[in-house]
């Protein structure tokens, strides 16, 4: 068996700690959380395992080589130190990403550029040829990471941010990344124990991603392609191995997924979307607005959504957030209601208070996944009620 080595598995701001539990229940040793990542180890095979299971994760690097560097002889040299004919040959492409955090360095185009010298040098020495950059398909995508003067080199074996689930080819205005989607309904406690409503559901992403953690379906299991299947040491029988290992701890589900828009054209690019899924026989959705209906299930429900907010649609901000608290009080007893939104000071009109509020970012606007919990009669018949039950 292969020996483990030690792998990066980056995401958003504030899913560092479900990153975590997932890499853990996959079995992933040494998990540690970082911000927006977490270091793990593991094989090839955990690699692959991870790159198609993982929700919450954007990417997953393997760091190869890591040196100090606080000028631009000293990254040339130490990106040289690398073997690189290990990882690609002369009539390959390669593409370097670069992250700069330093005083020394300025520029994350500079950096790139000149590792990519320190590799086409090397090959030029060594065979009078070089490899191609190709910033599109290419062969071998390279990360370089800068902090102050710490200069860690890896390879990117995703490709392709892993929110390219491979099942999105229709959207609307805005619309959600899937890790985010995956996140959120993971920070909100779901696991396809009850009912489930997205009631402004938009192109569908949160549909997909609840129907696929009920039913424990990977989340990348319709991706057309990861980065480490062009590498050298591409195991195809080993990844056809792991894709049938986890296809056979899927589950059935049965309850609802039920999701909701009042745009035709939404309804249509979700259901589009929920079919290239192959969750049809999950997930329903229905052409309503959400402030008209009422909850049509028995038991507790789960309600996860991303409302409008201005940077998208123009729209009355304190109208519309009163009328999801309206909704939600008069209409939604005994639910568990979570939704996403960037509009901070919308979340005031509400007039519900929150018994949760997290701090995320989507799309680079600070946001907050906030929950609301409406329960059966009012919450004061409630607690009297548990008050009574301990009083006797």
């Amino acid at each position: 068996m292969e020996n483990n080595y030690k792998m990066i598995a980056k995401t958003f701001f504030g899913f560092e700690e479900i990153l975590a539990k997932e890499l853990q229940m996959l079995g992933a040793q040494e998990v540690e959380q970082g911000v927006r990542m977490v270091s793990f180890k593991g094989d090839k095979g955990f690699m692959y395992k991870a790159n198609l299971a993982l929700r919450s994760a954007l990417k997953i690097l393997k760091p190869i080589y890591a040196f100090r560097a606080n000028n631009e002889k000293a990254l040339y040299k130490g990106v040289s130190g690398v073997n690189w004919s290990k990882y690609i040959n002369a009539n390959q492409t390669f593409v370097i990403d670069a992250t700069v955090h330093s005083e020394y360095f300025n520029h994350s185009e500079f950096v790139s550029q000149k590792c990519k010298d320190a590799i086409v040098d090397q090959f030029r020495e060594r065979t009078g040829q070089r490899p191609s950059i190709d910033k599109v398909h290419p062969d071998l995508r390279i990360n370089v990471h800068i902090d102050k003067d710490q200069v860690s080199i890896a390879l990117d074996t995703s490709g392709n941010s892993l929110n390219q689930r491979g099942y999105r080819t229709a959207t609307n205005i805005a619309p959600i990344n899937e890790v985010l989607a995956a996140g959120i309904l993971l920070l909100s406690g779901w696991e396809g124990q009850g009912d489930f409503l997205d009631p402004m559901c938009g192109s569908g992403t949160f549909l997909a991603e609840a129907a696929m953690i009920a039913c424990n379906i990977p989340a990348n299991i319709n991706r057309k392609e990861f980065a480490f299947e062009k590498w050298n040491d591409w195991d195809n029988d080993l990844f056809d191995q792991i894709v049938n290992s986890l296809m056979k701890k899927v589950k059935e589900f049965h309850y609802t997924i039920k999701g909701y828009d009042k745009a035709p054209s939404a309804v249509q690019k979700a259901k589009d979307n929920i079919r290239n899924a192959n969750l049809d026989d999950y997930v329903t959705i229905e052409e309503k607005n959400f402030f008209d209906t009422e909850k049509t299930s028995q038991g507790k429900l789960h309600m996860v959504f991303n409302p409008p907010y201005d940077e998208r649609l123009d729209i009355h901000m304190e109208e519309f957030y009163k009328n999801i608290g309206d909704t939600l009080k008069k209409n939604y007893p005994g639910t568990n209601a979570w939704f996403i939104t960037a509009n901070l000071d919308a979340l005031k009109f509400v007039g519900l208070k929150p018994s949760r509020k997290i701090k995320l970012f989507n799309a680079g606007l600070e946001a907050r996944l906030v929950k609301y919990e409406m329960y059966e009669g009012s919450k004061r018949t409630k607690f009297q009620a548990v008050s009574g039950d301990q009083d006797q």
